[in-house]
């Protein structure tokens, strides 16, 4: 980390409410994963129902992300990234209200209008202050407190379901997603609109439609980033929603089994993505999509087509999240790199949750075509499809590695 000891006080304090900010909607987020297999037991629900619960989120999370971006680009990106944090807030801690599974999908649909819009908000406000030198470096480590939030709901999940019955344990969960309202005091007093973006708006005050990220010059870089994202959060989707059922139905682990399968995936998970924030700044963007997005269809495979022993999925747990988690550390600094000032909140969200949006099917796809074929093989063929995709969409954009952002 002593990349973060040549940063100036603002850029350390946009890192700190960045990271933390990301960290707490993961673990937000990611308490969904390990209830799944409560509310179907208790409500009586299907593999294909509890998918689509874990599809609507990412679906309006497109929506949100890409309506964030629009609003950043037009009012500021902090005042836009504080207002996404309330709502994801609200919406988690009233999920844990739930009586039944209509209200259950209403409010998961709410939630996903915050989730989308506080990353695509907050990884442009990154991009924009940190310097370039050390940009993917920081956006990078910051997609790290993903692992953070996530390790967290996994001990918190391992805690509630020991020791409170089920009924209640998976609502304690829930109620837990107050901790986000407490980051925007911390924003409010700590963290600035980025120089670029206060040069923008004094340099030109006509309002730019939110439909220039399709223009003849943009829709060239546009629609591979949408691809892109698409590939990487499918992949990435398909695999972490459904990996607590298929270690605890198929493979028939307790919960504190289950708990410690989880965390050395975990623990992969932020060792990727500190590895893949060095790996972006050292060798490139597309080096580092193109090497992890390989890995994780390997990892992929031994994971769920070989017949392994417990303890060998317990080591190869760390590979698989290594290489799933990596791939997401250099994609902040891409699209931000990728699109010009006037237009950057509004491209980099929309590409993103575009991706998140169709990534979003992935989880209902693995659930419905996983009642004939088994869980493991449908989380394969739809993971591993999805980092092909990722391959492909990497020869169409450009490299932007020390990249200066200028309006």
């Amino acid at each position: 980390m002593r990349w973060y000891k040549e940063l100036n006080q603002k850029e350390k304090k946009t890192f700190i409410a960045a990271f933390g900010g990301w960290a707490i909607d993961a673990l937000d987020f990611m308490i969904f994963t390990f209830v799944i297999a409560a509310i179907m037991q208790l409500w009586g629900i299907n593999k294909g129902e509890a998918g689509l619960l874990g599809t609507v989120t990412l679906l309006f999370s497109a929506i949100g992300g890409w309506g964030a971006g629009i609003l950043a680009d037009r009012y500021g990106r902090v005042k836009i990234l504080q207002i996404t944090i309330l709502w994801f807030s609200i919406c988690t801690v009233l999920t844990g209200f739930s009586q039944n599974f209509e209200q259950f999908f209403v409010l998961r649909a709410l939630q996903g209008l915050g989730f989308g819009g506080e990353w695509a908000v907050g990884s442009v406000l990154m991009g924009e202050i940190i310097r370039a030198e050390h940009r993917g470096k920081a956006v990078g480590t910051v997609q790290s407190g993903w692992a953070i939030g996530w390790g967290i709901a996994a001990l918190l999940y391992t805690v509630a379901f020991s020791i409170l019955p089920i009924e209640w344990a998976w609502r304690t969960l829930f109620w837990v997603g107050a901790l986000p309202a407490l980051l925007v005091l911390y924003i409010r007093k700590h963290v600035p609109e980025p120089e670029i973006f206060k040069k923008k708006l004094e340099s030109n005050t006509d309002k730019v439609s939110p439909w220039a990220i399709f223009s003849p010059d943009i829709i060239k870089t546009t629609i591979p980033a949408a691809i892109l994202c698409t590939g990487a959060q499918g992949g990435y989707y398909a695999v972490t929603t459904w990996l607590p059922t298929y270690l605890k139905v198929e493979r028939h682990l307790s919960v504190m089994n289950t708990g410690g399968y989880l965390l050395v995936i975990i623990l992969g998970s932020f060792c990727g993505y500190i590895a893949g924030a060095y790996f972006t700044d050292r060798f490139g963007r597309k080096a580092n999509l193109v090497f992890f997005s390989l890995l994780s269809c390997l990892s992929i495979y031994l994971y769920t087509v070989l017949p392994l022993s417990d303890e060998q999925m317990l080591f190869l747990g760390f590979p698989l999240g290594f290489a799933a988690s990596g791939i997401f550390s250099g994609i902040g600094a891409y699209l931000t790199e990728l699109f010009p000032s006037r237009i950057r909140a509004n491209g980099q969200g929309f590409a993103y949750n575009f991706g998140r949006g169709i990534g979003a099917l992935f989880p209902s796809l693995v659930g419905y075509l996983s009642q004939s074929t088994g869980l493991a093989l449908a989380i394969g063929l739809f993971g591993g499809g999805a980092y092909v995709v990722v391959l492909l969409s990497t020869l169409f954009l450009p490299e932007t590695k020390g990249k200066v952002l200028v309006e």
